[in-house]
């Protein structure tokens, strides 16, 4: 396995804060979905669990096939750009669930 480069260190901690930050929006949809019962919360549900599962393929592919971007430092800053324009969606998504 090749060692991790910094800028793919940081992706994949961006990778698992978006996984926790998503967890918590699940959190906070189950119990609105349990209360109002609608479409758009069940939706909602589906759409976090869709990205935890995108976000834990990211971290297998990230410790287990670090040498798929080892040799591309443009492909490493597009990764790293990508987790955390996702994460800072999720995290302004985060905040307005949680008021």
């Amino acid at each position: 396995m090749a060692t991790m480069t910094p800028i793919l260190a940081v992706a994949s901690a961006l990778s698992g804060l978006n996984i926790l930050l998503l967890l918590v929006l699940g959190t906070v949809w189950v119990q609105n979905y349990r209360e109002f019962k609608t479409p758009l919360t069940l939706g909602l549900l589906g759409f976090a669990a869709v990205l935890v599962v995108e976000n834990l393929v990211a971290l297998s592919f990230f410790f287990s096939m670090g040498m798929l971007y080892a040799n591309s430092g443009t492909a490493q800053l597009t990764v790293l750009l990508m987790r955390g324009l996702q994460f800072v969606a999720v995290l302004f998504l985060t905040i307005v669930s949680l008021r």
